[in-house]
């Protein structure tokens, strides 16, 4: 019979020294073998169900890590910067308004529109969304300023290393980032249409980079020394 207050006594043993055990009588040496085989299957048990989820789910990216890819994207943005800015300089004051013609977009709309892209691409980064077609600003500088934002934030994802949601750098390169530079392209052509064309230059040695992404942009490193197209 059990008295109250009574606690049976424990007893480590050579060989399992981490295992303790109740007993009432002087346990046997099968006794001792069988509680450290009990013991090592537990923990050994434990160990096994602790690594398998680890070993089997890939590694998730880190915070903070700028891979050879994302620095290229950064620079691509950085070109996007430069060339928005090569296509809007010594503009006519009317051309944020010109008309092609029926149906087509302005240069101010198509620049509104390169912003809202270009926030579209950032939700991939930071979740949420981004309107597709964004409330018009006062004036056409602060339409450039808030463009060149959008820019900075994206670049600023990048660089604090991110992670994407969903889309590769590929992704983000064939996508939002191909389709701005596509419109880049629209608004030097329709420069052309209202009758103040680009001057020309050498692209490779523009002075592009990433840590500029302003509307403060270099002139032409080496612009071509023959225009036909320009206007006298």
């Amino acid at each position: 019979m059990r008295r109250e207050g009574f606690e049976p006594p424990t007893r480590s043993f050579e060989g399992c020294s981490s295992i303790q055990l109740s007993y009432r009588r002087r346990p046997t040496q099968s006794s001792r073998r069988r509680a450290c085989r009990l013991a090592g299957a537990v923990v050994t048990s434990q160990l096994w169900r602790r690594r398998t989820p680890l070993a089997r789910e890939p590694p998730l990216p880190q915070r903070g890590t700028v891979t050879p890819e994302r620095r290229s994207l950064q620079h691509l943005l950085a070109a996007l910067a430069y060339r928005t800015q090569k296509a809007l300089r010594d503009a006519p004051a009317s051309f944020p308004s010109f008309s092609a013609g029926r149906k087509t977009r302005s240069p101010v709309e198509i620049l509104r529109h390169m912003t809202s892209v270009l926030g579209y691409a950032r939700t991939f980064f930071v979740g949420g969304s981004y309107p597709r077609h964004l409330e018009p600003l006062p004036t056409f500088a602060a339409e450039v300023e808030r463009f060149h934002g959008t820019l900075d934030a994206l670049s600023r994802e990048l660089e604090a290393g991110t992670p994407l949601r969903g889309i590769s750098e590929q992704q983000l390169l064939q996508g939002p980032l191909a389709d701005t530079m596509t419109h880049i392209g629209q608004l030097a052509l329709l420069r052309r249409l209202a009758g103040a064309p680009v001057p020309p230059e050498n692209f490779i040695f523009a002075d592009v980079r990433a840590d500029r992404l302003g509307s403060d942009q270099p002139l032409p490193a080496q612009p071509d020394g023959e225009w036909p197209e320009h206007t006298v």
